[in-house]
């Protein structure tokens, strides 16, 4: 699971090449279950078992997707206890805003096994001929005598045994359905990239600040989540060995800071944007805040903390982007 987690960190730390990373892990995953696990049982099952191959892993990467997610957590974690100084219906759009931006990512492997899944065709043919539809069995089987009885014998044409349809029109059954099922994959792929490429060009057009900006705010991000991760293992570890050491040495526990639960909170939280302050992540505008208030510039800047992101530019999404 580790070494998974590794993988996925290298994966996400450039959307793109992220992108990329988990299509071509997906591709060559839904190549070897192809091969390793599917069998078309060539009976009446055939519409079921295509089909759940097809959309069954789809779904469970959907998931995954979902259940990996930073962002899925630090949304959901306490939603039902917060009381924040937001109406219900402004608190659930930015929820749903914030699942939107989950779902964008979640939605690549999913849709990388379903595209890849129709250009190889099986799926689909076990599918398609395990159909009850009259009219789309007819339009396999044509008019002629001798494919009157393929239409009988739909469901053994996938496995090419016992089956007493001529082989030239079985192969025929089999490209049409195959070309079917690589037109919708094709189609697929090109609805993807078109709706990413559209999506990006409208965060970028909207973006309140500079490309350079943004590739230093995608570091900055990155290497903080880094160290959070390092400083919270090692602290922990501070805590839990001064406890064990005082419970058996019956010595009172040495004083080792702690942050508060309000400040769990303040940083937990998604970040909001906004061009008037100069910070990159809740984590930094709490010290920053912290820093004022230390000065004597109390400000009510600290009130907003606990406040969700509902006004987070798209380009700027990969902040609390909910990478492993």
């Amino acid at each position: 699971m580790e070494r998974f987690k590794t993988v996925l960190d290298i994966a996400t730390k450039q959307n793109s090449l992220g992108f990329g990373a988990v299509a071509l892990v997906t591709a060559g995953g839904e190549q070897i279950f192809s091969v390793a696990m599917f069998s078309c049982p060539c009976n009446d099952l055939n519409f079921l078992y295509g089909m759940v191959f097809l959309l069954v892993p789809a779904l469970a990467l959907l998931l995954l997707g979902y259940i990996l997610s930073k962002k899925t957590w630090k949304t959901l974690t306490g939603l039902c206890k917060r009381r924040a100084a937001l109406c219900r219906w402004r608190r659930m759009t930015v929820v749903c805003t914030a699942l939107f931006q989950v779902s964008s990512t979640a939605l690549v492997a999913p849709a990388s096994w379903i595209a890849v899944a129709l250009l190889n065709g099986k799926y689909y043919e076990c599918a398609m001929t395990g159909t009850n539809v009259s009219a789309y069995n007819k339009y396999l089987c044509g008019e002629k005598d001798s494919r009157l009885q393929c239409q009988l014998e739909l469901y053994r044409l996938p496995c090419g045994t016992g089956s007493s349809v001529p082989q030239m029109d079985r192969q025929n059954v089999l490209l049409t359905l195959k070309a079917q099922s690589q037109i919708l994959g094709w189609l697929l792929v090109a609805s993807i990239m078109l709706s990413s490429l559209l999506l990006t060009c409208v965060a970028r057009c909207t973006s309140p600040i500079s490309y350079l900006q943004i590739r230093f705010w995608r570091e900055y991000v990155h290497e903080e989540s880094s160290l959070m991760d390092t400083y919270t293992t090692k602290h922990a570890k501070q805590l839990a060995e001064r406890n064990v050491k005082s419970f058996f040495n019956k010595t009172p526990p040495v004083e080792i800071i702690t942050p508060s639960n309000k400040d769990w909170e303040k940083i937990s939280s998604l970040y909001t944007f906004s061009t008037k302050d100069n910070y990159y992540s809740t984590l930094h505008r709490a010290v920053g805040d912290w820093q004022e208030a230390d000065n004597g510039m109390m400000r009510l800047a600290s009130v907003k903390l606990n406040e969700p992101a509902d006004n987070t530019p798209a380009v700027l999404s990969f902040v609390d982007d909910g990478s492993v």
